[in-house]
C-alpha cells in the first residue's frame, strides 16, 4: 500500500524557486495557488475549471480552460443510449493569462464573454451556478442555467510533483456529490437536472506539465441508502508517491484510500471491466454504455480521450470498515493521452 502524506497546514503551494512546498492530499484547499510564484516558461502553464453535470440518460460538459498557447471555452451535451452529441466551443489561440482564472475552487467568479457567446462558473457560500449563453449562427443556439447545490465541506485536493521537473507541479480539485438542479437548452431541445437525480463534479486544475502525458480517471456521485456517495480514482498525474487522489465521499465525509488499478485499453474500451485496489476497499465491475471519444489538435496540442461511461457494481469500504454497496451507479472513467 502506497503512503497517504495529508496536508493540513495552511501555507503557499510553490516555494520562491517555484516547486511544491507540500505534497500530498487534502480534503480541502489549505494551500493558495499563485500564478505569478511559477518559474516555468510561460507556455507551459496550463489551468483549467471542468465542469459535468449528469444524470443516469446525459451528460452536459462545461470548460473554459487553456494550454497557454490555446485554449477553449466550450459546452457538450450528449445522450449515452443514442450517443446523440451537442457540441459549442470556441477555441482561443495564444490566451496565456487572458482569462484570469481564479486562483481558487473555493472562491472567485470565472466568465467568459465574446461575441456570440457568454459563459458564467460564479461561486458563492453553499453552491455554485452555471449559466451558457450561445449562438454562432451556424449550431443550434444554447441556454444553459444550473444550480449546484453543495452541501459537503470535503473535496480531493492534490499537490503532485513530476519527476521531469522541480517547477513542474499538478494543483487539482475535484468536487464530487453536487446536486443538480436547472436546464440545459439546446435548439429545440430541453434537457433538465433535478436534484435527485443529477450531480455535478467540478475538475479544477491549476499547474506547469510536461509535454507528453497519460492518465488513468474515473469519478462518480449517486444515492446509496439515500445518502451522498461518491468516488474519485485515478493515476498518471504525475508523482503520486505522497499520496494517491483514490477517494470515497459518503454522507458529507471523505475517505482515503490506497491504490486503484484499472485496465481500461484491455480487451477494447467497451468492454466489462474490473476495478480492483490494493487495501480491498474499492471493488467494482464496470458495464460500459457509451465512449465519449474526443481528439483535439490545434497548434502544439495534439490529444486524446476515450470518456467512458458506464454502470459500476461492487463495493466500497469506509474508514469505520462500513460496506457501501454500489448498484447500477452510471459513472464515468477514462484514459487521456496528451501532447500538450
Amino acid at each position: 500500500m502506497s503512503m497517504q502524506h495529508r496536508i493540513t497546514e495552511p501555507g503557499d503551494l510553490l516555494s520562491p524557486k517555484g516547486s511544491l512546498l507540500q505534497q500530498g492530499y487534502a480534503t480541502q484547499a489549505v494551500l493558495t495557488y499563485n500564478r505569478h510564484a511559477i518559474h516555468a516558461p510561460p507556455w507551459r502553464i496550463k489551468e483549467w475549471d471542468f465542469y459535468q453535470v449528469s444524470n443516469d440518460d446525459y451528460c452536459l460538459q462545461l470548460t473554459i480552460g487553456h494550454v497557454s498557447y490555446a485554449g477553449e471555452v466550450s459546452v457538450k451535451l450528449f445522450e449515452f443510449r443514442s450517443g446523440k452529441m451537442h457540441a459549442f466551443s470556441k477555441m482561443l489561440v495564444m490566451p496565456f493569462d487572458r482569462l484570469k482564472m481564479p486562483r481558487s475552487a473555493e472562491q472567485g467568479d470565472l466568465i467568459y464573454r465574446s461575441k456570440g457567446l457568454l459563459m458564467e462558473f460564479r461561486v458563492f457560500e453553499g453552491g455554485r451556478r452555471l449559466v451558457c449563453k450561445g449562438s454562432d449562427g451556424k449550431s443550434p443556439p444554447v441556454d444553459i442555467d444550473i444550480a449546484l447545490a453543495q452541501p459537503d465541506p470535503v473535496s480531493v485536493v492534490m499537490a503532485t510533483p513530476f519527476d521531469q521537473n522541480p517547477a513542474f507541479f499538478y494543483y487539482n480539485q475535484k468536487i464530487n456529490c453536487m446536486p443538480a438542479t436547472g436546464a440545459a437548452k439546446i435548439g429545440d431541445a430541453v434537457y433538465r437536472f433535478e436534484p435527485d437525480t443529477a450531480f455535478g463534479l467540478l475538475d479544477w486544475g491549476r499547474g506547469v506539465w510536461p509535454f507528453r502525458h497519460e492518465w488513468y480517471w474515473g469519478n462518480g456521485s449517486g444515492w446509496v441508502n439515500g445518502k451522498r456517495f461518491g468516488f474519485n480514482i485515478g493515476y498518471g498525474f504525475g508523482n503520486t508517491s505522497a499520496a494517491t487522489e483514490n477517494m470515497l465521499f459518503y454522507d458529507g465525509t471523505a475517505h482515503k484510500i490506497s491504490q486503484v488499478i484499472f485496465d481500461l485499453p484491455g480487451g477494447g474500451y467497451m468492454s466489462r471491466k474490473r476495478f480492483t485496489s490494493d487495501d480491498g476497499r474499492f471493488e467494482m465491475a464496470f458495464t460500459p454504455i457509451y465512449d465519449r471519444y474526443t481528439e483535439t489538435k490545434l497548434l502544439f496540442v495534439d490529444n486524446s480521450c476515450h470518456q467512458i461511461f458506464g454502470k459500476f457494481n461492487g463495493k466500497a469500504v469506509l474508514d469505520d470498515g462500513q460496506v457501501i454497496e454500489v448498484k447500477d451507479l452510471v459513472a464515468f472513467t477514462e484514459h487521456a493521452v496528451n501532447r500538450w
